[in-house]
C-alpha cells in the first residue's frame, strides 16, 4: 500500500516538528518537509515577511514529490498577518499545488472547536509583540483568551535555541502560568518540543492541552482520514474522534 504523503513547510531551523510527526504518524503515512529560510535577529514582521518571501516556490518544491497534502507549520508565521493571512496560504497551495492544505493556526483553531474550548490559556516562548498577535487572532476568531504567558528567558535565547528547551522547563512554566478559569491551555510554537508534555500537562492540570505540532498533525491526519493510524496524543485525539 502507498502511504499518504503530508509535505510540511516548516522554517529553516525548527527540529521538532519532523520528529513529532515521526513520533505520531504510522508507516501508513510519511512527512517531507522542506524548510522556509530565516534570518538571524529577533522574530518581527519584517522576519516573518522574509522567511514566507519564497513561499511559493517551496509549496511547488515539496508538492513535486507527489504528496496528498501540504500542512504550513509555523503558528506565528501563519497568524501575524491576521486570520486573512491564513486564507491566502490557503489559496497559494491550491493555486500552486492543487492540494489540501493545513496551517498551524488554523489546525489549533479547529481543535479548540472540536473540543468545544472558549476560554484559553496560552504559553508561549515568544517576544511580547508575537504574544499580543496570538492573542488578537484568536479574539477576531471568537476566542476568548485569558492570558498569554511568554517565557521571557527562551525569547532572548533566540529561535534556534526554542528547539532545545528541555519538556520539563516547558511544564513548570505551563503549571506555574496557566489561567485557572480556562477551559484548555494552549502552548504555541512548533519548534517548542510541547508535544511531550500533552499527558504530563492534562494530568496535572485536568484540561485538554493543545500544542501546535499536535494540532496541525491532528488536523492533517483529519482531512486524509487517517486518525486512526496515528498514535494518540492528548484529549485532542481520543475525544474528538467520538465526537
Amino acid at each position: 500500500m502507498i502511504p499518504k504523503r503530508i509535505g510540511i513547510l516548516i522554517p529553516s531551523t525548527n527540529t521538532s516538528v519532523e520528529a513529532d510527526f515521526k513520533w505520531v504518524t504510522s508507516k501508513a503515512v510519511t512527512a517531507h518537509s522542506e524548510r522556509l529560510a530565516i534570518p538571524d535577529g529577533a522574530m518581527t514582521p519584517a522576519f516573518l515577511d522574509q522567511m514566507n518571501q519564497d513561499l511559493a516556490a517551496k509549496v511547488a518544491s515539496v508538492a513535486s514529490a507527489s504528496m496528498d497534502l501540504i500542512a504550513y507549520a509555523c503558528t506565528s508565521g501563519s497568524f501575524y498577518r491576521g486570520p486573512a493571512w491564513d486564507e491566502q496560504v490557503h489559496a497559494l497551495v491550491q493555486r500552486t499545488a492543487h492540494l489540501p492544505c493545513v496551517t498551524t493556526s488554523t489546525a489549533v483553531m479547529d481543535a479548540f472547536q472540536a473540543l468545544d474550548i472558549q476560554r484559553i490559556s496560552v504559553i508561549t516562548p515568544y517576544p511580547q509583540w508575537t504574544n499580543d498577535k496570538l492573542a488578537a487572532y484568536y479574539g477576531q476568531q471568537g476566542m476568548d483568551v485569558l492570558g498569554v504567558h511568554g517565557d521571557v528567558r527562551a525569547a532572548a535565547q533566540g529561535h534556534r535555541a526554542i528547539n532545545d528547551q528541555d519538556p520539563d522547563e516547558i511544564i513548570q512554566f505551563a503549571l506555574d502560568h496557566f489561567d485557572r478559569d480556562a477551559q484548555a491551555l494552549f502552548c504555541s510554537c512548533t519548534a517548542w518540543r510541547a508535544a511531550e508534555c500533552v499527558t504530563a500537562l492534562e494530568a496535572a492540570l485536568g484540561v485538554p492541552v493543545i500544542t501546535s505540532n499536535q494540532a496541525t498533525i491532528w488536523a492533517a491526519l483529519r482531512q486524509l482520514d487517517m486518525l486512526h493510524a496515528a498514535q494518540p496524543l492528548g484529549r485532542l485525539f481520543t475525544r474528538s474522534a467520538v465526537c
